[in-house]
């Protein structure tokens, strides 16, 4: 079922918009934002130069997901591994690179109702960090349209010995380790994500095959695509490309085919 073309996108955003069926777009896309230094090495450039670029990409791919009013958008902005791998000079300019896209993009994330939201362990980023952060979310809390999640500080492996160490913190709490019962459904009450539908699709850009410790738990049944295009070279048209993709494809949740494509 195909439905009018939304406001605001542009004519090659609209001429794939046009291809998609509008029932059947995901209800929640996450996006592994990656090649920022490869595109920046290409260039002959300092690789901070594309994590600036990389900003005009998040703010293309939010604005577009927000106008075909995709109900949730997360993006894997620093991982747990960051604050390791990366040079400190890098990681404070990133650092200083988020506080200023804060800033910057409240307005933005206004005008398109979008709500702010943060998963991993903001307790560990640099406090004039996190007062920018709860600065943001509360400045979009009132906003009804889609969820915004910047996963900062995140690795899912993180996430989930987190889960683990509150239900049983609860537990030892509320009549102690005898009678807990683990399964599925209290495991999701107390990841990040519990405020949030498990993701259909998952994103990857710059051509990499792997999830690098991102919503492990969450993307068991997701469909993965990947682009060749760096991050800072991705816009709202590539989004739209992934989700045509997406729809091209058979979602069977470990049962049989039905033959009618992917299905929300």
């Amino acid at each position: 079922m195909h439905i009018s073309t939304p406001a605001g996108l542009d004519r090659k955003e609209s001429e794939i918009y046009s291809r998609l069926d509008g029932e059947r777009l995901p209800r929640h896309i996450a996006i592994i934002m990656d090649g920022n230094g490869r595109w920046a090495r290409q260039r002959h450039l300092p690789r901070i130069a594309g994590h600036r670029a990389g900003v005009a990409s998040v703010r293309s791919t939010v604005e577009t997901a927000a106008r075909i009013h995709l109900p949730a958008l997360t993006l894997y902005a620093f991982s747990s591994e960051n604050w390791k791998k990366r040079p400190a000079s890098e990681v404070d300019f990133l650092m200083r690179l988020l506080r200023r896209y804060l800033k910057a993009e409240v307005p933005t994330l206004n005008k398109n109702n979008i709500r702010l939201e943060y998963i991993g362990r903001r307790n560990e980023l640099p406090e004039a960090v996190q007062e920018r952060m709860e600065w943001a979310r509360q400045a979009t809390a009132k906003n009804t349209g889609m969820v915004l999640t910047l996963a900062l500080n995140y690795g899912a492996r993180m996430e989930l010995v987190d889960a683990f160490t509150a239900i049983v913190h609860a537990a030892a709490n509320n009549g102690g380790l005898r009678h807990l019962k683990i399964d599925e459904e209290l495991i999701d009450r107390h990841l990040y994500t519990r405020h949030l539908p498990d993701p259909d699709l998952v994103i990857r850009t710059s051509g990499e095959m792997r999830l690098s410790n991102f919503l492990l738990w969450q993307v068991a049944y997701a469909e993965i695509y990947v682009t060749p295009t760096h991050w800072p070279e991705f816009r709202g048209r590539h989004l739209l490309e992934a989700i045509a993709e997406y729809q091209t494809r058979e979602r069977r949740y470990g049962g049989l085919g039905n033959g009618n494509g992917a299905q929300p």
